[in-house]
């Protein structure tokens, strides 16, 4: 074996450490996830997200409290739904959701309640005190007389301790809603 020169011996070491291939660091790429992933769970519980419907333009509130997951009752102009399942639309009685009582908007409302209380009979302390908790999501045009007759349905099944989903109004710097 020849003798080799300085020069020669670092053009072969370059080559070598070149033409192994790429190594991946992988210590560097694991804290990079794990602050990631910490990073989602600290404030992924900042912001409650409700079901989302497009036909529905929620109420503006400067309401600060955020909801909690429970029971959710959708309005929309020609159907309620109630957890993602329709109970009750226009054309099945051909009477909307107007300015009067409709019983059998009403009946339907009370037995898909009574039967979602039935899902569950051990009440928390809170509920037992407070009653069951339901969120109530309406567009802002639904009449009054309809947010009447779902709460009062509610309150008639044990579910007293109501929320109505708003879309929360931006504060202004001065401090002023």
């Amino acid at each position: 074996m020849m003798k080799q020169s300085p020069r020669t011996k670092r053009i072969a070491k370059h080559h070598k450490r070149f033409n192994s291939g790429g190594k991946l660091n992988l210590v560097a790429l694991m804290d990079i996830f794990t602050i990631l992933v910490f990073f989602l769970i600290v404030n992924q519980s900042e912001v409650r997200v409700l079901q989302s419907v497009d036909k529905i333009k929620l109420p503006v509130s400067i309401a600060e409290e955020l909801p909690v997951e429970n029971l959710v009752i959708t309005v929309l102009e020609d159907t309620v739904l109630v957890q993602e399942q329709a109970i009750w639309q226009k054309a099945t009685d051909g009477i909307g959701l107007t300015e009067q009582e409709n019983p059998l908007f009403i009946e339907a409302l009370t037995k898909e309640l009574n039967y979602q209380a039935s899902k569950r009979l051990e009440l928390t302390e809170t509920e037992q005190e407070k009653g069951r908790a339901v969120t109530i999501i309406g567009d802002a045009s639904t009449p009054y007389v309809v947010l009447k007759q779902i709460m009062s349905a509610c309150a008639d099944t044990g579910y007293r301790n109501m929320s109505l989903a708003v879309e929360q109004q931006a504060q202004q710097a001065n401090g002023e809603g």
